[in-house]
């Protein structure tokens, strides 16, 4: 959409999760008054100049979702029409209704639903057709060719120009700048060395960066659009997990070639969106949230196959492989969970025994225990609690869970013993990211959404209580910290193509000092990625 009118931002996703409704879509449905007579080359040249640049060429998405009707069979067109003219709350969606007429409007939505000319198919052989390899990782160096702590190195995503910077955590240096994909998303993913780092686009584009040698080494293209990636805790593989095609992905994570593609499909046939995918080190598996479909996958690996080692479940494994129907040698083996209602929105508990999940529709969150795939409890969550950004903390002899809420301002805190809410704690507007460290007496949480999006909380976690509030930049939407290694220091970005990055004392809240960025998003310590230390997200 018209990037003047609201800047772009990793966050566009959040319309596929806001306004893909559960309504069943029948173009016929709307009166014949209704239907404008479609000139099918204007349509497609107010989309090249509204909507091109977040939605992407042929409408296979880039920064937004993807505009197709095998995306859109959920959504009607009515509504697509109010979202386009009004905008969508709680998303980067802008209203466009002073900058197009009733006509054009509804032109572009009958545009939206009809087929793409391009393909939709992406195949083995395409995903190999893609490969970029920039550099021969075989003939660089195996030691870092700078000085530092490589355990407390940051990557600082820039969204601003697609860039992302290397950070010395203990002196705030740039090691490197450089150049990214289009759009990235979901997080990047270190190997468990911290040597590499895997980045992945909306537009499937998964990227391998060398940081010992400060080199983007290989690129593939996995999918046309992705949502994110995960990595084996033995380093040997990536998932990738998409929306087009709807399946999954599995990469050699040493030079990115094609392993196995997975279509989102369950046992009744029906095919689904991939919301995210996540690793799960203690069980050696990967999990896979469906947004279409009421199944949860985990899908384990190992080099004997996947099925024959396995130390994360109580019961027989290998009867429930040949119950389910499995070739015991079969590699990356897809274990169905069926669950109440659909989850595409994840945490789990520290042992990955317990997941944690919620729908995008109000309704109570749901606990599933992964060994027994069953429901063992439900959460009374409202709103739109954002469950990947929450993390957890020791509080009065117990361990519990909080979680930001992208519709209502409030922070929810669960204990992860009984599963009830603890208590709700009132902020002053919906927010996104919430973190911490295990090192430190204080959470961290945002208002992204709403007109104190310049606000950040900072919440005591030995009494459930607000603090301060602080206002790094005024003005100027204030999200995601992050911590150094040892929990001394937070880092917090300023959204904003003039933003900056802001080192913050932890203990004292004062603040160390400002790097001027563009539009900086995510950034992500290698030590409390590696380590899954618990106040940050994995």
């Amino acid at each position: 959409m018209k990037t003047s009118l609201i800047a772009r931002s990793v966050l566009t996703i959040l319309l596929s999760l806001c306004t893909l409704s559960s309504h069943a879509y029948s173009a016929d449905k709307l009166s014949n008054k209704a239907k404008p007579v479609v000139d099918h080359s204007k349509a497609e040249k107010l989309y090249e100049v509204h909507c091109q640049s977040c939605h992407g060429v042929d409408r296979l998405g880039a920064m937004g979702p993807a505009l197709l009707p095998e995306n859109l069979a959920r959504f009607r067109q009515k509504k697509a029409i109010k979202v386009i003219n009004k905008g969508r709350a709680a998303t980067q969606m802008p209203a466009f209704g002073q900058v197009l007429n009733k006509s054009e409007i509804a032109s572009l939505v009958e545009y939206i639903y009809t087929p793409s000319k391009a393909s939709l198919k992406w195949t083995m052989a395409d995903i190999n057709a893609s490969k970029v390899q920039h550099f021969d990782q075989s003939k660089l160096p195996n030691t870092a060719q700078f000085e530092a702590d490589l355990m407390n190195l940051f990557i600082v995503v820039e969204l601003g120009d697609h860039s992302a910077t290397l950070l010395n955590g203990d002196t705030f240096e740039r090691l490197d700048r450089f150049k990214t994909r289009f759009a990235l998303h979901g997080g990047p993913k270190y190997s468990p060395d911290g040597r590499f780092v895997y980045f992945a686009s909306r537009d499937g584009w998964i990227s391998k960066y060398d940081i010992y040698n400060r080199k983007t080494v290989s690129e593939v293209r996995a999918a046309i659009n992705t949502r994110n990636i995960a990595i084996s805790s033995d380093g040997k593989y990536l998932i990738v997990g998409n929306y087009l095609p709807q399946n999954v992905v599995i990469l050699n994570a040493d030079d990115l070639s094609p392993i196995k593609v997975i279509d989102a499909v369950d046992s009744e046939g029906n095919s689904s969106r991939v919301s995210a995918v996540y690793n799960a080190p203690p069980r050696y598996s990967f999990i896979v949230a469906l947004k279409d479909v009421k199944e949860v996958w985990e899908i384990p690996y190992s080099d004997k196959g996947g099925v024959e080692v396995y130390k994360g479940w109580a019961h027989d494994y290998k009867n429930e492989a040949k119950a389910e129907g499995w070739k015991v040698q079969e590699q990356f083996p897809v274990r169905r969970i069926k669950t109440d209602d659909y989850l595409n929105d994840f945490f789990f508990d520290p042992d990955y025994i317990n997941l944690i999940g919620t729908a995008r529709n109000n309704h109570n969150g749901q606990v599933i225990n992964l060994d027994t795939k069953k429901k063992i409890a439900s959460i009374a969550l409202t709103g739109m609690p954002h469950l990947g950004s929450g993390i957890t903390w020791h509080y009065k002899d117990k361990e519990v869970f909080a979680s930001p809420n992208i519709k209502e301002g409030k922070i929810t805190v669960i204990d992860m013993e009984d599963w009830n809410v603890i208590k709700e704690i009132k902020t002053e507007g919906p927010g996104f990211f919430m973190r911490s460290h295990s090192n430190s007496p204080y959470a961290w949480t945002d208002v992204f959404f709403g007109p104190n999006n310049d606000k950040v909380h900072v919440i005591d976690k030995s009494t459930l209580k607000i603090v301060k509030t602080l206002a790094p930049s005024p003005g100027k939407n204030a999200a995601h910290v992050e911590f150094t290694k040892d929990g001394k220091y937070v880092l917090l970005s300023v959204w904003d193509m003039d933003g900056e990055l802001i080192v913050y004392d932890a203990n004292t809240l004062e603040i160390v000092t400002r790097m001027p960025m563009k539009k900086p998003s995510g950034k992500y310590n290698v030590f409390n990625k590696i380590s899954y230390e618990k106040g940050t997200s994995h």
